[in-house]
């Protein structure tokens, strides 16, 4: 089976702010911290969620990349809360929960929460959620308006890939998008088709709960469910006026056009982004 040339990402024993802002920060530089949660991981589980929010309704995603005019934020169902946290439970399913935001569906849940204090300034209106089965995937992406992120995990286990912004073309970017190309197996990468993939270096990480994933701005994540579970991430806005001006146009330019264009072109926008990702792809494997 064709693989990544991926390295393992360090792990380490907690951290002091000192350590963090001079080692990871500033640098950016990922890493996984243990132990960061222990004073408070206690009652992030999915009984307890489930007692506390197990009668809402939430919209569920699943592992199949929008097609022509869809729209990526549009369910593909909806279920009564407690009973997808026992499907999870019980069995393998792509179904997931995208950008939950604790504080607007289950704030009873921060009563059982501290920040952690790394010197990161954590953006407080939006600790969000994320659910998925033991088939879920999240497809290789960076986030659209550039954190950096603390991610922690919580009930099994899940795998990370994490690649660095300067690898964008060798994992063929779409054009106006925060993604690459969807019909690439990031479990098995096709190199004869995409062979700029092969150029590609990053790390690979394994969480369990309480691990906290330090994820710079910019960075690409892919993200595999080994079984039900869920994370929660923090997010620091961009820390440099050029990231803070890239982080508006993402948000408010680039967004928008291709929405725009999603919607006047259907499918016909997405095959001309995906030839033009391959051009630019393919000038690095020719030179």
């Amino acid at each position: 089976m064709a693989t990544f040339d991926l390295r393992q990402l360090e792990r380490i024993q907690k951290v002091t702010k000192a350590d963090f802002i001079s080692r990871y920060y500033r640098p950016q530089q990922p890493v996984l911290i243990e132990n960061l949660t222990d004073t408070w991981n206690g009652k992030w589980t999915l009984n307890h969620i489930k007692s506390l929010a197990g009668d809402q309704t939430v919209p569920l995603y699943d592992n199949k990349p929008a097609q022509g005019k869809e729209s990526v934020y549009e369910p593909v169902m909806k279920m009564n809360f407690g009973k997808y946290i026992d499907l999870i439970k019980s069995e393998p399913t792509d179904l997931r929960i995208f950008f939950y935001t604790i504080k607007d569906h289950c704030p009873d849940l921060l009563e059982e929460f501290e920040y952690p204090d790394i010197g990161l300034k954590f953006f407080k209106r939006l600790p969000a959620l994320f659910f998925g089965g033991g088939q879920s995937k999240v497809f290789a992406h960076y986030d659209i308006d550039l954190p950096d992120n603390l991610h922690i995990h919580f009930e099994g286990n899940k795998r990370v890939v994490l690649f660095g912004p300067n690898q964008s073309k060798n994992l063929y970017k779409v054009p106006l998008s925060i993604h690459n190309i969807d019909k690439i197996d990031m479990d098995n990468p096709d190199f004869e088709r995409y062979p700029a993939l092969g150029h590609a270096q990053g790390f690979e990480v394994y969480m369990k709960h309480g691990d906290a994933l330090y994820i710079p701005s910019g960075w690409w994540h892919y993200i595999t469910y080994l079984d039900g579970g869920f994370s929660m991430t923090l997010r620091a806005l961009p820390r440099t006026p050029k990231r803070f001006a890239n982080m508006l146009y993402n948000v408010f330019v680039m967004r928008n056009i291709d929405n725009a264009m999603r919607k006047i072109k259907g499918q016909k926008w997405l095959d001309f982004k995906e030839q033009w990702a391959h051009r630019r792809a393919n000038r690095i494997t020719s030179t």
